[in-house]
């Protein structure tokens, strides 16, 4: 392993996150600090992508929070939308949706492996 192997990444440049509507700071830096989580682990190749925060002005609306994340990961792209009635629920569910989502990207490649039987010269099942 290299240096660089344990040098944390810097997701606040790669990942950037944009607020639309009336978004205060404080649910901004929870949803980065939540998306930061996701993203910052290791094992995850390079990450890249935006984030997209809007609160509704209408105030009849029942879930007037609402994001989507398009993050590519590796050579993935990973698409997360989620609607919640609060800032808080919002990031939640976005770190829940977007850690899935990643999970099941960058482990995807070693499913598909696995998934071919070997040739019978190679101790495979034979016909």
């Amino acid at each position: 392993m290299t240096a660089e192997d344990f040098a944390t990444r810097d997701l606040t440049a790669a990942v950037r996150v944009r607020a639309e509507g009336d978004v205060d700071e404080e649910s901004l830096a929870y949803l980065r600090e939540k998306v930061v989580a996701v993203l910052d682990r290791p094992g995850l190749p390079p990450v890249s992508g935006e984030v997209r925060v809007t609160r509704a002005t209408a105030h009849h609306v029942a879930l007037p929070w609402s994001a989507g994340a398009e993050i590519q990961v590796g050579t993935d792209l990973v698409l997360v939308h989620a609607r919640e009635a609060s800032a808080h629920e919002l990031a939640d569910r976005l770190q829940d949706r977007l850690r899935s989502r990643t999970v099941r990207a960058a482990h995807r490649r070693d499913a598909i492996r696995r998934t071919a039987a070997p040739p019978p010269w190679r101790g495979g099942p034979q016909r």
